[in-house]
């Protein structure tokens, strides 16, 4: 094999690897054993914490002060929260909320 064909492999070997071992690794130390309550805790409040990170991070440099006055970013979030509380699909809610922020930012 060529250089130029090893190497893609070789990154594609090494990611699956590396993720297989992180994703085992919860199973190897714990087994079948119960875990902490610590595990739990972090497993209750971890997903809306990073999900609010998240939803900071993507909105910090709306303006709205000028003109769309984040009126995109709004109605395409307020979709994702609605859809999501009603219908509890979280790539329904995504793909909407994506779908309807390109829309409006190529119309407003």
């Amino acid at each position: 094999m060529t250089n130029s064909v090893f190497y893609p492999i070789a990154v594609i070997a090494v990611t699956a690897l590396v993720t297989w071992t992180l994703r085992a690794f919860p199973f190897l130390v714990f087994g079948n054993r119960p875990l902490p309550e610590m595990v739990h805790y972090l497993g209750r409040v971890l997903p809306p914490a990073i999900m609010t990170v998240l939803v900071i991070y993507c909105l910090r440099e709306t303006s709205f002060a000028q003109y769309p006055f984040g009126i995109p970013e709004i109605i395409a979030s307020l979709l994702v929260i609605v859809l999501q509380w009603i219908r509890g699909n979280m790539y329904l809610s995504i793909v909407t909320g994506t779908v309807c922020y390109m829309i409006l930012i190529h119309l407003l």
